[in-house]
């Protein structure tokens, strides 16, 4: 006799069992427990672990991609549209419009208002970062192609989103809050760079870390349907890439477009752009800071960046108290990947894109004689800690369907809540799977890649995870429109011989499948 090969702990928290049924449930958890020992709930079908439960803190929300909490209670909350709402509270039902960013951000497919930090003396200082897409080229004007105060955008045909493109830019501003509201016309423009030509991997996430600088990504802006190096366009390259310019053609070995923009900084010869970097920036200046690796270029954007290669480094986290970042960067056709970015280094860190995605040579721009890929050695990419497949589990056996990925969340658990186990461990979240896991931290306090668990299944959407109160975790939840929260209750231990779960426990929840014993 075996077990079932075991999914994820606890049960769906849902309609309640009736009391005879819960404490009938109990019995054969019980029993199970007797036979395979105290880990015999696992071969209950769950979305989460047995204490844990998933509830909507938030509703009513259009494609929310991020939030954050103020220290004195209130929640901001960013909908990719450009609208920033604010919530007196977790229980204020009716949010104020804090701000509205429509016109200037361009909300077609991955592009929208995606980032966004409150500033680490708020309301102190009473600013507010955001990190969007603008409906317009670098240096242009909005709106370009979208409609003013609208809450979608369009590209039309011709140029047609993945034909030729409709070129846009990235721009991190900073709001200045009075009270509940921005203040009119108190948008200060700290960057605008990040050339997009096509409306996928655009610009990233916004976070301050314990040196007080203000941190943030963007993708290379390039193309998902093939290995792109700047080769399309009406005119071609309208990113202006070298050597050839807006117009010229990009042909291999010398081009250097398209996803190429990654890795720039191998480049000097020619103005640096910001597209798959993480930068490091003074906050009130956007200025790169005197400890980045090139501080002494005389390139405004190369003395910004701290690491680069990326294709879509879509969400970041600071390890807490720290300068420490680990970041996802959303993958092509096979891997989707966690990278440790070490901002103490004296050199820029290389993680590859698109010469490698994962640790492996990226076939598709290897193949095509590009001088920057053939010049880029595996001893000089900084690899993964973790990747996964998009056509494998992250863990063997869980209930988190391979194929379509994306990662979209990490966030550090600090608080006391939660069981032990999870005290320092970095949670990941998939949006296309709809899962989380949680890595857990090793003997040096760092994730450890070879201790990985299912953490939720069936969730939400989850496009960002955050910290809140009482130290619990909360994602967006991008397509439900809603803030969840996961929260931990100790289960109670009355009915079990060996004290484990009572009845009254199990009265809430009910089955999502049945133990099988083969």
């Amino acid at each position: 006799m075996r077990r079932n090969s075991a999914q994820t702990e606890g049960a769906i928290l849902a309609s309640r069992l009736p009391r005879a049924r819960a404490a009938t449930f109990a019995s054969l958890v019980c029993a199970l427990i007797a036979i395979f020992g105290a880990n015999a709930h696992s071969a209950v079908a769950s979305t989460l672990p047995i204490g844990f439960k998933d509830t909507v803190a938030i509703g009513g929300l259009n494609n929310p991609t991020t939030f954050r909490f103020a220290p004195d209670g209130r929640i901001f909350v960013a909908e990719k549209s450009g609208m920033i709402l604010e919530y007196d509270s977790l229980t204020d039902p009716t949010p104020t419009v804090f701000a509205d960013l429509r016109t200037e951000v361009h909300n077609f497919w991955d592009r929208g208002l995606l980032g966004m930090v409150l500033d680490p003396q708020f309301p102190t200082r009473p600013y507010i970062y955001v990190l969007y897409t603008y409906d317009a080229p670098i240096g242009g004007t909005a709106p370009t192609w979208g409609v003013a105060g609208q809450d979608s955008d369009g590209c039309a045909t011709p140029p047609g989103a993945t034909q030729d493109g409709c070129v846009v830019s990235g721009r991190l501003a900073r709001l200045t809050a009075n009270g509940n509201t921005m203040v009119p016309g108190s948008e200060n423009v700290i960057i605008n760079d990040w050339c997009q030509q096509f409306p996928s991997h655009s610009i990233g996430d916004l976070q301050f870390g314990a040196d007080g600088y203000l941190y943030a990504s963007g993708g290379d802006g390039a193309s998902f349907l093939y290995a792109d190096w700047g080769q399309a366009g009406n005119p071609v390259n309208p990113c202006g890439d070298p050597p050839t310019g807006v117009g010229g053609t990009q042909t291999p070995p010398t081009a250097e477009g398209g996803a190429l923009r990654s890795q720039d900084v191998r480049t000097p010869s020619d103005p640096t752009d910001l597209n798959g970097s993480v930068i490091r920036i003074d906050p009130n200046t956007g200025a790169g800071v005197p400890t980045n690796p090139l501080s002494f270029s005389s390139d405004a954007n190369a003395r910004r960046i701290v690491a680069d290669g990326f294709r879509n480094p879509f969400r970041f986290v600071m390890r807490p108290g720290t300068n420490d970042l680990w970041l996802g960067d959303v993958g092509w056709n096979d891997y989707e990947e966690i990278n440790h970015v070490d901002t103490s280094t004296p050199t820029v860190q290389d993680f590859g894109w698109p010469c490698y995605e994962g640790p492996f040579p990226q076939a598709g721009y290897q193949s095509a004689g590009l001088n920057i890929c053939n010049n880029l050695t595996s001893d000089q990419v900084t690899p993964p800690v973790r990747f996964y497949s998009h056509n494998s589990t992250v863990v063997p056996g869980e209930n988190c369907a391979p194929g379509s990925s994306s990662i979209t969340g990490l966030n550090f658990y600090s608080g006391t809540s939660y069981p032990a186990g999870y005290s320092k461990a970095l949670f990941f979240a998939d949006y296309s799977r709809n899962c989380i896991w949680a890595m857990a931290a090793g003997a040096d306090g760092l994730p450890d890649p070879s201790q990985v668990t299912t953490f939720e299944t069936g969730a939400g959407a989850p496009i960002d995870l955050v910290t809140g109160p009482n130290g619990d975790m909360f994602y967006a939840d991008f397509t439900g429109g809603a803030i969840h929260r996961i929260t931990y209750s100790t289960p109670p231990t009355s009915n079990c011989p060996a004290g484990q779960y009572s009845a009254d426990y199990f009265s809430n929840m009910t089955l999502s499948g049945t133990p099988t014993l083969s």
